[in-house]
């Protein structure tokens, strides 16, 4: 149960993107919807959000749809992941290696005509602190976005880089109304097959 004086934010990430092995950070991709327990299995988690936010992203908005028929969701374009610049598209296989980068020069590098990660949190930081609903605040968006959250709650840049966020997993956070942040839980996935 939450503080009321804290506004819950609960991240999931969209569903495995259909990405043919490529980095699809702005590419707009569709979401494999097909593994309905798991589905399931984070809709009964989560319950039925009051308020629900995606990234623009089919992505995400086929995710959205899938877990809550009827629910009306609204896009935030400040949700969208990381812009890859040249690198979207590429095979996972074919990416530059950046060599053992510190977690710090990691998330200040840009890929060439892209954004970094620390660019991607600043985008994102002025989203979250405008969801201020009572009730839970439902995100579906990218893995680099629920990391950009955690980044905010950890006030670092660079730590959040450290956590892995798997398809469809949830991400919950309080942000209490003295600023400062509480992680309740990071990458719950549902167990069992799927």
């Amino acid at each position: 149960m939450k503080a009321a004086s804290a506004t819950e934010l609960i991240l999931i990430r969209h569903a495995p993107a259909l990405n043919d092995g490529r980095l699809c950070g702005r590419t707009d991709v569709a979401a494999d919807v097909t593994d309905g327990a798991r589905l399931r299995a984070v809709a009964t988690e989560v319950g039925v959000p009051a308020h629900l936010i995606v990234s623009p992203a089919l992505r995400c908005r086929q995710t959205a749809t899938t877990l809550w028929p009827g629910v009306d969701a609204h896009p935030d374009a400040r949700l969208w992941e990381q812009d890859f610049g040249a690198w979207d598209g590429f095979a996972f296989a074919d990416l530059p290696d950046l060599g053992p980068l510190p977690a710090a020069q990691l998330a200040a590098h840009r890929p060439p005509g892209g954004e970094s990660f620390a660019d991607l949190c600043a985008r994102v930081a002025p989203a979250l602190q405008d969801m201020s609903a009572p009730d839970s605040t439902v995100i579906v968006a990218h893995a680099g976005t629920v990391r950009a959250a955690l980044a905010c709650a950890l006030d670092s840049i660079p730590a959040a880089l450290a956590f892995e966020v798997m398809p469809l997993s949830v991400t919950r956070l309080l942000r209490l109304r003295s600023g400062q942040w509480v992680i309740g839980m990071v990458n719950w996935q549902p167990t069992g097959p799927g």
